[in-house]
């Protein structure tokens, strides 16, 4: 059974920063890229940064540079979001993603290939002013 369990969400300061954490497990297909992604209410969830099987990272226009997302060295499921230099505006729930794709057996000898999304709960980042 796959599963995406995020933590480290909490309270920061303006001008703080927050870890967050992320664990992708029981997954049997091949993992593309795991990410971070965020809500508040009333808006649509939004990317934050994602890092791929490769190592690539992408982050969205508003990190300028502030957060850094990683994965763990020794377990490739397991990525860290770090985020600095926190403001008020970006109080929000903050999802963890695995986009991972799924390799069937076609006819003859074809396959068939789709990619899918997995989400966490999600984790609570506050930051108070």
């Amino acid at each position: 059974q796959v599963q995406v369990v995020e933590s480290g969400g909490g309270l920061a300061h303006v001008g703080g920063s927050l870890r967050l954490s992320c664990v992708a497990s029981g997954f049997a297909d091949r993992i593309n890229s795991i990410g971070w992604y965020r809500q508040v209410p009333q808006k649509q969830r939004e990317l934050v940064a994602t890092v791929s099987s490769d190592g690539t990272t992408n982050y969205a226009g508003f990190v300028k540079g502030r957060f850094t997302i990683a994965r763990d060295t020794a377990k490739n499921t397991v990525v860290y979001l770090q985020m600095s230099d926190l403001q008020f505006e970006e109080t929000a729930v903050y999802y963890c993603n695995v986009n991972a794709r799924r390799t069937t057996k076609g006819w003859g000898k074809s396959f068939k290939q789709h990619d899918y999304d997995t989400w966490g709960q999600g984790t609570q980042g506050t930051v108070s002013q």
